[in-house]
């Protein structure tokens, strides 16, 4: 379910206000997220390739932004691609892990659609594997695969 469509009638910046406060989970400290890009049509089209994401484009404070696909009743954040004055991709600062059921095949579509293999996919024990690529902005990405139920 979109946030725009879980909120129709509703502005999309006020649909974003309304998921960020009703998500009032303690131990869920990040509710939404924006990732800096310089090319919108370039960052959606990556995004789309590597992860399979459908879009909802909206305007939000001035600001160009592709909504992530979100649903307020499941744990968890949803955030956006975000292009503005304000916003300046970057290789350092905050990480954020992607979930992939396929860390390898979601690496290999991270590459193919022009993404280059920061840190390679590391098995990292009880929390399952890791690893981090440059996405079409210049932005480090996070990847993280649960361990395998034995």
């Amino acid at each position: 379910m979109s946030v725009k469509s879980f909120f129709a009638g509703v502005s999309a910046a006020l649909s974003l206000m309304i998921m960020m406060q009703s998500n009032t989970r303690p131990n869920l400290p990040v509710v939404y997220f924006e990732v800096p890009v310089v090319d919108m049509n370039r960052a959606t089209k990556f995004y789309e390739a590597v992860f399979g994401y459908d879009f909802e484009m909206a305007t939000i404070d001035g600001n160009e932004m592709a909504l992530f696909p979100a649903d307020p009743s499941a744990s968890g954040a949803s955030g956006a691609l975000a292009k503005g004055e304000s916003y300046k991709p970057s290789l350092n600062g905050a990480r954020l892990y992607f979930y992939t059921a396929d860390i390898v095949d979601t690496m290999e579509r991270a590459k193919a659609a022009g993404g280059k293999e920061l840190y390679p996919i590391t098995d990292v024990g009880e929390f399952g594997k890791v690893a981090e690529f440059r996405d079409s902005e210049g932005n480090r990405i996070a990847l993280s695969q649960p361990p395998k139920a034995e």
